[in-house]
């Protein structure tokens, strides 16, 4: 058993690309299966959970977070820490969290029920976009350009039901020179950044938006620090949009972030600096 972990449930580029990185650093490592890990909160638990830091990978963001709240039950320090995961996979939360820091996003509201959630849409002003306030990869996400489509929208999530469906995350829709900018922080250090462009409104990769290098410039740094403080991600990707007139604003934070299309965009080896700080905190631990 070796003192640090890396928790999945999937192995993609990603994960590959990270399990070569900790080899290349010679730290002694151990890959858990997420879905075959089992947590007993007693003494036999205590015997069977060795790591003292763990990276948390996982695909599903309701398992990567129920593991890693189990793991901290033992004194694991998992990158990211549950409460990261709670504010960042949620843009409610994140939102909420930037604001308070006094951090710049999109207009933002949300409302609670389809009246309500009209109201709000026409007072921001068309168009806007509708987001459910947990997911990934651009998906449920609606541009709604006019009242016709609101109320379509808004009539089919209530026709769905659920507690989600009942939550209605509006944003203004931001006229983006066709690209956004994601940027990646590790251990309090904008390590890259890349524009994702696509003609699409969702410049997402995972919708086939392409991936090319943005240099960091004083203000992206200083941003995505800033956001990754208000959230206290310790490896995390800032998504950022570039407004006509207000300059960098904050759209969302990933708390399991990508980097398999970023690595040669940017030339910085992203896993090997993942791999670094947690052997940092490794060291930290030790001298503890």
């Amino acid at each position: 058993m070796a003192d640090l972990a890396v928790i999945y449930d999937r192995i993609r580029p990603d994960e590959k690309m990270l399990f070569e990185a900790l080899d290349d650093l010679g730290v002694s490592y151990d890959k858990v299966y997420a879905p075959q890990l089992t947590v007993t909160f007693d003494q036999e638990g205590t015997a069977r959970i060795p790591w003292k830091v763990a990276i948390e990978r996982c695909v599903s963001q309701t398992r990567g977070h129920a593991v890693t709240r189990a793991l901290e039950a033992f004194g694991v320090q998992v990158i990211n820490p549950s409460h990261v995961i709670e504010l960042c996979g949620d843009k409610l939360a994140t939102n909420s969290r930037l604001h308070a820091a006094g951090i710049a996003t999109p207009r933002t509201g949300v409302a609670f029920d389809g009246e309500s959630a009209l109201q709000l849409i026409e007072s921001l002003g068309y168009p806007v976009v509708l987001k459910p306030t947990v997911g990934s990869w651009g998906r449920m996400v609606s541009r709604l350009n006019d009242r016709d489509a609101a109320e379509a929208v808004i009539e089919h999530k209530e026709v769905l039901g659920g507690p989600q469906h009942g939550v209605f995350y509006v944003q203004e829709l931001i006229d983006k020179p066709e690209r956004d900018i994601r940027a990646f922080v590790v251990g309090g250090e904008c390590i890259g950044a890349i524009y994702r462009t696509s003609e699409h409104w969702i410049t997402n990769t995972a919708r086939g938006a392409k991936a090319s290098n943005c240099p960091v410039t004083p203000e992206i740094a200083d941003l995505a620090l800033r956001s990754a403080r208000a959230v206290d991600g310790q490896i995390v990707a800032i998504d950022l949009v570039e407004d006509p007139e207000r300059g960098l604003l904050v759209i969302e934070i990933n708390h399991t972030m990508e980097f398999k299309n970023s690595v040669s965009t940017t030339g910085v080896n992203i896993p090997r600096r993942m791999g670094e700080y947690a052997i940092s905190l490794l060291k930290e631990r030790a001298l503890a």
